[in-house]
């Protein structure tokens, strides 16, 4: 008997969904990722020849179209779960240790990536950039082992802290050197179109950004707490009525979710609409979400909720970078490209992380680990594709060859050794900073109580 590849991928896929969580947990105490495997398995199907289509970029533009939309979404969902489950209240001096690497670390990223595009790879201006912008920001997706917990789950970690807070801002704030790749088209020197960039794509679509999120995350924390607060959950029978009575002042039902859900994808629409960046809008919108009524259920059954569309949407798309390896996307890799995508994992990234760190006062080992624990992931397809979408770079082939085996690379070596580093940070207490106790004054004593304090030496 016969099956059409269209139904040998629902098969796939189901079979994916189901292992995936208790496949997860059983590769955690094998020191792997579940990332590895799917990936691997994505391959592995797509190269026994059953028939399923090509997924090359390179070749095809509704490809590109394709992985344009199911990464952007993806990325909002994740976003979107990194956004809820911090705890920590927004302030300068709370958040301190994630502005380096967002001004410091970020740029260094893009420009030595940039450069050694333009040099070792011999890649024009605009492609160069664009590949410095695709590869300089940390990922939400594939860095799921080493953001922090569901909110009010986790004890303080400052490693998980600043690897989550960087991976939500960055996302966003790659944009504005995409921008710059697209702008940088067929220009072959500086002049008025550089200050236009910096002040539209670099200040206006920050701080619109910015402003929208908080916005629309006030927005949804209102019609959560205000509007919907006096609406418990209905139809449980419990033989124990005070027992009712308290479940209806403390919890909330699942399909509050969907409000969540809603929230911040109008986030990301209004962001687009009013040109600021969506991606932005979306995580601070969900940070700002989570500092109302701080001791509340609501937000862990949010978080689930998230988490559960982003694992659904992280198998398929794991499944389908395997495909799209095995597709010939790495077919104009050469041994400089893989040299570049090394070089950023082993040198780059680390180096710019821990001068970005140099002030900070986590122990040296926690340093490291924020500053080499930087993965690679979903984000850089998206920029790719939504760069290739908006204009025409030269060797487009080079770029998506040297930006999936950096992928590659980095799923395969964060995924072995993010588990033992911070099993070994986590064991010393490196991954606690000192001063770890100065921002809890702000916290009203219910806030208190429903927020992280202690240092913990497991997750």
């Amino acid at each position: 008997m016969d099956l059409e590849p269209r139904i040998l991928m629902f098969i796939i896929f189901g079979v994916g969904l189901m292992l995936a969580v208790s496949l997860e947990r059983r590769l955690a105490k094998l020191w792997l990722s579940l990332p590895i495997v799917y990936v691997g398995a994505g391959y592995l199907l797509y190269s026994a020849g059953m028939g399923f289509p090509n997924i090359n970029p390179t070749f095809d533009g509704f490809d590109a179209l394709a992985l344009e939309y199911v990464t952007e979404f993806i990325v909002i969902a994740s976003l979107a779960a990194a956004g809820i489950a911090i705890d920590r209240p927004v302030s300068w001096k709370n958040w301190g240790q994630i502005w380096p690497l967002l001004v410091i670390a970020m740029p260094l990223t893009v420009a030595s990536v940039a450069w050694l595009g333009w040099w070792a790879l011999g890649l024009a201006p605009a492609s160069a950039i664009l590949l410095g912008a695709a590869l300089a920001p940390t990922d939400p997706v594939l860095a799921r082992s080493v953001q922090v917990g569901p909110p009010g789950d986790s004890e303080r970690h400052d490693v998980r802290f600043s690897l989550t807070v960087e991976a939500g801002l960055n996302d966003g704030l790659a944009f504005p050197f995409t921008y710059l790749a697209i702008a940088a088209i067929g220009m072959t020197s500086l002049g008025m179109w550089t200050i236009e960039w910096a002040a539209f794509d670099v200040g206006w679509r920050i701080a619109v950004g910015c402003l929208v999120g908080w916005a629309v995350g006030r927005a949804g924390a209102w019609y959560v707490f205000e509007r919907e607060a006096d609406a418990p959950m209905a139809d449980i029978e419990l033989e124990d009525q005070s027992e009712q009575e308290e479940t209806d002042k403390s919890e909330y039902s699942t399909s509050e979710g969907l409000v969540v859900l809603g929230t911040l994808l109008s986030a990301y629409g209004f962001a687009e609409i009013v040109q600021g960046y969506g991606f932005l809008a979306v995580f601070v919108a969900a940070v700002t979400a989570r500092q109302s009524e701080n001791a509340s259920r609501y937000h862990k059954i949010s978080h689930h909720f998230i988490d559960q569309i982003e694992q659904i949407v992280l198998v398929a798309v794991l499944l389908g970078f395997g495909a799209m390896l095995a597709s010939g996307v790495l077919d104009a890799l050469t041994w400089p490209a893989a040299l570049v995508g090394l070089a950023l994992i082993f040198i780059i990234r680390p180096i710019s992380g821990l001068l970005a760190e140099a002030n900070c006062d986590l122990p040296w080992p926690g340093k490291l680990a924020v500053a080499f624990l930087g993965v690679r992931g979903m984000g850089t397809i998206y920029y790719l594709a939504y760069a290739q979408n908006k204009g025409e770079f030269e060797n487009l082939d080079l770029l998506w060859a040297t930006a999936s085996f950096t992928i590659l690379a980095s799923i395969v070596i964060h995924g072995v050794v993010a588990g033992p580093y911070i099993a070994f940070v986590e064991g010393r207490g490196h991954h606690v900073h000192i001063g770890k106790d100065s921002w809890m004054a702000s916290l009203s004593p219910d806030d208190r109580a429903a927020t992280p304090q202690e240092p913990s030496k497991k997750d």
